[in-house]
């Protein structure tokens, strides 16, 4: 009984995380983007800097790592879910990663805390700008150690770590010259209105942030095998086994964010903070190593302050291009701002920006027909394009390579007009109109559907359309047997 007593009080007095089986596997996700982290050349090159002498004065001993009962844990926690809108619990789960952040990855946590000062700025604007709960910004955190040109085993990118198609779906652009995940503002921007998106979906942010991850389907089957409860403790089980750590590490942050300084955590300033970078705009290609040489900078830097432009190189786009500079360098681009017009020399390697442009011309020469290229916007498609500019969509197929009907934002067409085929769909407009007007279907709710389940099935759907198709106000409940008109591309 002595024994068993002994053994009762030594767990109360150790962290929870003494006794988990495993809590942070070593294949989990969220420890993967932190050990990337700790391998990028400009951290292990270290061009960071802390005020170590100033710590000392405050009695500051790195080696110093600090631990807390569970009760601690709990209590601090619950301090932070008082004044949060996302539910901030105290588990097992949860202890495992504030272990990992506040022991194992103490330099790495460090390193982040200093990063954020660089881009929690941009955060905490744009979740006000949406209303949104400010916590949310912890996100970024767990998803990429808040390394802007972060890539997953899953091809996610992006500090909020976007899929291709998720990412073009809320209107960032990505090819072979720009990836508009790794843009700051603009991913930041997405992110905001993707949870925005998924929140009206599930009326949780824990289920939000799940959803973030795995996508809206998985979490609607783990509700369905969870007998249909909404809590996410309570469909943890039924997660897909890499999703099941986000949340109790977004937790994780929340708490260590707030109590580094309790842990010996101090951040390590990263070299620009967000007062210390400032954006240009330029309306030509442009090489970002050509533009460090003619401005005085560090070429590696400014690639790191763009990872937008995936090979470093801006493309001649159709419309102004931001570059992210440090702000001592402004002054000197505007400067030089003339020879910049005119630096770019490409490399002959690598397919030149604008490369759909310099075809289209090639078949003007070959054809004798005028050509110009389109870039797809929202909400266009092949027959609207093609009767913006006096052609048929046969004719948009064929000089493009279509199979089908599917074109997607971003997305650049060749534009020849005056062939044949052209003329003639302007004498018979009641058949061009019938052939380019839009399919709808009607679709009948099942249960588990939401309205992003719906747009996902139909090729051309979107949430915001079927919602102004169908005057939908409150989305957050589906009608079960309720018909829901459907816009969709022909195929």
């Amino acid at each position: 009984m002595a024994q068993t007593r002994a053994l009762l009080l030594l767990a109360a007095l150790l962290p929870i995380g003494a006794f988990a089986q495993d809590p942070v596997p070593a294949d989990d996700p969220v420890l993967e983007q932190l050990d990337k982290l700790s391998m990028l050349p400009w951290l292990k090159n270290d061009p960071f800097v802390t005020d170590a002498e100033a710590l000392n004065v405050h009695g500051f001993r790195p080696e110093e790592v600090p631990t807390y009962t569970p009760d601690v844990y709990r209590r601090r926690l619950t301090t932070l879910d008082e004044i949060s809108p996302c539910k901030l619990t105290y588990n097992n789960q949860v202890q495992g990663y504030i272990d990992m952040y506040s022991q194992r990855k103490r330099e790495q946590t460090a390193r982040m805390m200093g990063l954020a000062q660089l881009y929690f700025p941009v955060f905490e604007e744009a979740l006000d700008r949406y209303n949104m709960p400010q916590e949310l910004k912890y996100l970024a955190v767990v998803e990429s150690a808040l390394y802007p040109g972060a890539k997953s085993r899953a091809a996610a990118v992006g500090l909020w770590q976007f899929m291709i198609g998720t990412g073009k779906m809320y209107g960032l652009r990505s090819d072979s010259y720009v990836d508009e995940r790794c843009d700051i503002y603009k991913s930041t921007d997405a992110a905001c209105r993707y949870l925005r998106d998924l929140h009206r979906i599930f009326g949780s942010w824990e289920l939000a942030l799940a959803a973030y991850n795995c996508g809206p389907g998985n979490v609607n089957k783990a509700v369905r095998r969870a007998g249909g409860t909404l809590d996410y403790w309570a469909i943890y089980d039924h997660l897909p086994r890499e999703t099941r750590g986000y949340v109790p590490a977004f937790i994780a942050v929340n708490y260590i964010f707030n109590h580094a300084a309790d842990h010996n955590i101090y951040p390590v300033i990263p070299n620009y903070c967000a007062y210390e970078v400032d954006t240009v705009q330029v309306c030509h290609p442009l090489s970002l190593d050509q533009l460090a040489t003619i401005i005085g900078g560090n070429a590696q830097e400014i690639r790191d302050l763009n990872p937008v432009y995936k090979l470093g190189v801006v493309p001649d786009m159709q419309q102004p291009a931001t570059i992210y500079l440090p702000r001592d360098l402004v002054a000197s681009f505007i400067r030089n701002e003339a020879t910049i017009a005119y630096s770019y020399q490409p490399d002959l390697s690598l397919p030149a920006p604008g490369a759909a442009t310099a075809s289209a011309d090639r078949k003007e020469a070959t054809t004798g027909k005028p050509t110009k290229t389109h870039t797809v916007r929202r909400g266009e498609s092949l027959g609207t394009i093609a009767r913006k500019h006096g052609t048929s969509v046969q004719n948009l197929r064929k000089l493009n390579h279509l199979r089908h009907d599917r074109i997607a934002v971003g997305q650049k067409l060749v534009i020849r007009r005056g062939d044949p085929e052209s003329a003639a769909s302007t004498t018979a407009p009641a058949t061009a109109e019938k052939e380019e007007a839009p399919d709808y279907i009607y679709h009948t709710i099942q249960k588990g559907d939401t309205l992003w389940g719906i747009a996902q099935r139909y090729p051309g759907a979107s949430v915001d359309e079927i919602k102004r198709l169908n005057d939908a106000k409150d989305t957050r409940t589906l009608p079960i047997g309720k018909k829901l008109k459907v816009s969709v591309q022909k195929s």
